[in-house]
């Protein structure tokens, strides 16, 4: 009798999914899912959540937000953030301050995490909503995120 009911059991909860399954493609015509990539590279937007690469936005004076901190050089786990820094003296009041040189990002090691963005303090580093990195060499992938002859915008400290 087992052997019947066994039997029922199965065709009873394969009728049930099929009928969700069935549900969705009858009712849910309200747009395609599917992104016909590359023909619509000019009109793709990526969603908001995405996480492409960290970048560092630059204003139109090319100042940026990163004071040269390290928390999230610190807060990565495994060392896609990398900051060189130096004490330079400030023109403006004299003393020295620590300024970065280089902000640099191995996009390759990267877990997209998104730790080191929580961590900044000044939220010098974003998502980027770019996604096209295929490369033939994992060189191509580590980048300076702070443009030459950036410098920090001011009204932003440690």
């Amino acid at each position: 009798m087992s052997y019947f009911s066994d039997i029922y059991n199965g065709v009873k909860t394969l009728l049930t999914g099929m009928s969700v399954t069935g549900k969705y493609f009858l009712h849910s015509r309200k747009g395609a899912i599917t992104q016909q990539y590359p023909d619509n590279r000019d009109t793709l937007k990526m969603f908001d959540r995405f996480r492409g690469e960290v970048v560092m936005p630059h204003d139109e004076n090319n100042e940026h937000r990163c004071t040269g901190c390290q928390k999230c050089e610190l807060a990565c786990p495994n060392g896609s953030i990398e900051i060189i820094w130096d004490r330079q003296v400030d023109p403006e009041t004299g003393k020295k301050k620590k300024m970065i040189d280089q902000h640099i990002y191995h996009l390759g090691m990267c877990t997209m995490c998104g730790l080191c963005i929580e961590a900044c303090p000044t939220d010098a580093i974003k998502w980027a909503q770019n996604f096209e990195n295929s490369v033939y060499d994992r060189a191509y992938l580590t980048r300076v995120l702070n443009k030459p002859g950036s410098k920090l915008m001011p009204g932003v400290e440690d």
